[in-house]
């Protein structure tokens, strides 16, 4: 239904409203008179935050959230505070675990609500066994390098026992007996030793460096075998003593 409607003009415009919806006309600075503009954002009714009470064992965060933020949404969150991956969480409101697809309104949180954080099992489960892993490799490095600390001080003897026999000299064989026993204890402690990955690389070194060590002692036991001792004669100088007169006292 058209009808018409006076201007501040004096004149009549066409108008096609509804009692309902009636145009408002406003002026210009320039003089020119348009049709006033509604700010229909006004209407809209702005999503709420909460303050959120988060409690994860003994420990308490106060958290901020839309109200039509999900809970998987609100893990996300918690990840920052706490660490845990959003897969590691589990969120309980009003004694009951929520879906990551449950909107917060919907569930009837409100502002302050409290929800509880609890770890999954099956998280508490891998990280217990990731620590119990890593304690195994530490401990697998520190024997590891005791048994280095060992092998160098005897690596150093077999080189002067070497040095040695080299030279002509020949070395008593309980010396390099004993460097081999000595040696082989540090291989038995090597095979003791339980590791995995960079622990059983350096394992594997230092057991061939045990290895080399009695091969070179074997064969210089050999080579020791041919040395034929020196012997070292010293040739006396002999003094005649010179010849004594006694005299003597008579007495009456």
């Amino acid at each position: 239904m058209m009808k018409r409607r006076s201007t501040p003009y004096g004149r009549d415009m066409p108008s096609s409203t509804t009692k309902d919806e009636e145009v408002e006309w406003e002026m210009r600075p320039g003089g020119m008179l348009v049709q006033k503009r509604i700010d229909k954002s006004s209407d809209v009714v702005p999503v709420p935050n909460l303050r959120l009470r988060i409690a994860f064992g003994a420990l308490r965060y106060e958290i901020s959230a839309s109200s039509q933020s999900t809970f998987g949404e609100l893990k996300k969150v918690l990840t920052a505070e706490t660490g845990l991956q959003p897969g590691d969480q589990r969120l309980i409101f009003r004694g009951k675990e929520r879906e990551n697809g449950e909107y917060l309104d919907m569930c009837g949180v409100k502002d302050r609500s409290k929800v509880m954080l609890v770890e999954d099992p099956a998280s508490i489960e891998r990280r217990a066994n990731e620590m119990r892993r890593k304690a195994k490799i530490q401990t697998a490095h520190r024997a590891i390098s005791d048994v280095c600390l060992e092998v160098d001080k005897l690596a150093e003897q077999v080189s002067a026992i070497e040095k040695s026999i080299s030279n002509g000299v020949k070395v008593p064989e309980v010396q390099i007996t004993t460097l081999i026993e000595m040696l082989m204890r540090q291989a038995i402690k090597l095979e003791n030793i339980s590791a995995e990955g960079d622990a059983s690389a350096q394992k594997s070194l230092q057991g061939k460096r045990v290895q080399k060590c009695v091969e070179t002692l074997d064969a210089m036991k050999i080579s020791n075998a041919k040395v034929k001792p020196v012997v070292v004669t010293t040739k006396w100088e002999t003094f005649d003593p010179p010849p004594t007169t006694a005299k003597w006292e008579f007495f009456d």
